[in-house]
Order: C-alpha cells, then structure tokens, then sequence
C-alpha cells in the first residue's frame, strides 16, 4: 500500500512540474517569441493589444486556440512552421489556463 501512495505522489509531483513548465514555455511564447500581446488583451500576461480579440473575454477552448495558431484566421497569420507544434501547444495551454481561471 505505501508503494501505490508513493507511486501517485510521484505521479502528481510531475504532473505538476510537466504542467509548470508548460505554462512558463507558453508565457514565453506568448510575450516574446510569437509577441501575441502586441495584438491581444490577455490581463495575465500583461498585454494591451487591440487588434485581436479580448482572449480574456473571448476565452477560447484549447482545440480553438491550437487551430488558430497553427492556421491563422482573419489578420492573424498562421504560425506553423515558424512556432514549433510544443510551442504551439504550450501557447494555447497557458492561454487557456489564465483565461479558465
């Protein structure tokens, strides 16, 4: 029995690193890399943009958020091939997260 507690411990230890880092790397997309704020409002991320629409209001699902990214729509140009598809995830991940909150 202590060796399936541990197991879960573990399991949810990492979990919730994998989940960290994901966020930091979708932050980083976000600000720096893709510079989605310089066209969207996202409060968590700090950014002003008003080109794009209100992700905090909009609040995309992740399928949304990956398939826009990845194709573009409307203005927004398509990032596949310039974001990788873990940035791309990554992304839509932490957008999705903020946004839900």
């Amino acid at each position: 029995m202590k060796i399936i507690i541990f197991i879960l411990f573990l399991l949810n230890f990492f979990s919730s690193a994998y989940a960290d880092s994901k966020m930091e790397l979708g932050l980083e997309v976000y600000k720096s890399k893709a510079m989605c704020g310089t066209c969207h409002i996202l409060k968590a991320a700090e950014s002003s943009g008003d080109i794009g629409p209100n992700l905090d209001q909009l609040k995309p699902s992740l399928n949304q958020i990956i398939y826009v990214v990845t194709n573009g729509i409307g203005v927004m140009q398509s990032w596949e091939g310039i974001l990788t598809k873990e940035e791309i995830e990554a992304v839509a991940y932490y957008v999705f997260n903020v946004t839900n909150e």
